[in-house]
């Protein structure tokens, strides 16, 4: 009734522009209301809106929906049967599969915390909760213009971080996209472009590593060494234990590669050269890094390059009708060529990684490498270690400096 006066008397009700809250709403028409029965008294009113009722009730529905599907992996059994389970509970709950899309995005956060970031079969059950059928596009057009869009984009975002991880799909994974997008959709045409490459890049490196990578420390030192020594087929990988050396204050393992070369290289050094100690740097296995420290003596300088006689030079024949003679060529001294160990910074003479990566675990590590090498008694070592890098090795003393020592 009130409507219908306030549009008989001609009076304008608020318009709808700015963000207002409920109250304001109800406020601004008692005024229009107010302002219908008496005439007399002009009230200037504020511009509302609705869209801010809309915007809260809609953010109020995403944090119940977030809220709703982080209860799927609250549990405290973090396997892989416990998330392949959450995703079976949320297939059988929802039939219609109503928020597929924001549970799939909230499975591959907690992938890693579940330990599955890795396993082939968890992301065929989390591509499996698309709709089958709906989302193939009918003409060309559907197809180029990725017919929709929310759903072949959170597909593309778990073959995305498969391949991050390392995961090569197979036929039946081919299998699921096509019956969720369609032949001709983005999603499988990028795992048309995953399949061409991951092979390749697959078997690319020599050193063939277990898709899964031990968490062993000796383990992953050991296969750390034993590929770095392979530039050298003589190299010989020792396990040391610092119980064998007297006064050791560290209780741990060292893994040394040393080859032949690198031991005549050693013996050949003057007495009084200093090698140092360096280190620790990184190499990774799969995800996991490993600290490693090298002896390394001063580079050894080139050799003195021979001078080339060029033999289309004419102007410095003899003859011998005039009575001059050939002069004998004298034989120049052969240089010896370098080792794959000479580098330009520096000769290596030995690497290792130690359980500790402590100053005291290198000091062992030389007193150990003396009974192959004799002629470390005669040099002085110095340590320059720097604080320890890496998730593996984990040092206790993180103080950096410089400390020589004589071995």
């Amino acid at each position: 009734m009130m409507l219908r006066r306030s549009l008989h008397c001609g009076r304008w009700l608020p318009r709808v522009a700015c963000n207002n809250t409920i109250a304001e709403v109800f406020s601004a028409k008692k005024e229009a209301a107010f302002q219908c029965a008496n005439p007399q008294h002009t009230i200037c009113h504020r511009k509302i809106s609705y869209s801010s009722i809309r915007h809260v009730s809609r953010e109020k529905r995403e944090n119940e929906t977030r809220v709703s599907l982080q209860g799927y992996f609250s549990s405290d059994d973090k396997s892989k049967e416990t998330f392949i389970a959450a995703c079976q509970v949320f297939k059988e709950k929802s039939k219609h599969l109503r928020g597929h899309v924001e549970f799939i995005y909230a499975a591959l956060r907690h992938m890693e915390e579940f330990g599955v970031q890795k396993d082939l079969e968890t992301y065929k059950e989390l591509l499996d909760l698309m709709p089958k059928g709906k989302m193939i596009p009918q003409n060309i057009f559907q197809a180029e213009f990725m017919h929709y869009p929310k759903q072949q984009q959170c597909a593309i975002d778990v073959l995305e971080q498969m391949e991050t991880n390392g995961v090569m799909p197979d036929t039946e994974m081919e299998m699921i996209l096509m019956n969720s997008f369609g032949k001709y959709s983005h999603p499988v045409r990028k795992y048309g472009r995953m399949m061409y490459w991951m092979p390749k890049f697959k078997n690319a490196s020599p050193w063939s590593l277990p898709d899964v990578v031990s968490n062993d420390a000796f383990d992953l030192a050991k296969m750390a060494v034993a590929r770095m020594c392979t530039v050298d087929s003589t190299s010989k990988i020792t396990t040391y234990d610092t119980k064998d050396v007297e006064d050791a204050v560290d209780d741990t393992w060292i893994i040394s590669g040393q080859s032949v070369i690198q031991q005549e290289l050693l013996e050949k050094l003057p007495h009084g050269d200093p090698i140092k100690v360096e280190g620790p740097f990184r190499i990774f296995l799969r995800d996991k890094s490993v600290g490693y420290f090298i002896l390394r003596a001063e580079a050894r300088p080139p050799p003195v390059p021979q001078k080339k006689e060029d033999k289309d030079d004419v102007g410095s024949i003899k003859f011998w009708f005039t009575g001059e003679f050939e002069e004998e060529v004298e034989e120049t001294t052969v240089a010896a060529p370098q080792s794959i160990h000479e580098q330009e910074d520096g000769v290596i003479l030995a690497i290792c990684a130690t359980g500790t990566s402590s100053r005291d675990s290198l000091l062992s590590w030389i007193r150990l490498l003396e009974a192959t090498n004799p002629n470390i008694s005669n040099l002085p070592v110095l340590f320059t270690q720097a604080s320890p890098v890496g998730e593996v090795m984990v040092s206790d003393e993180q103080a950096e400096g410089q400390v020589e020592t004589t071995a």
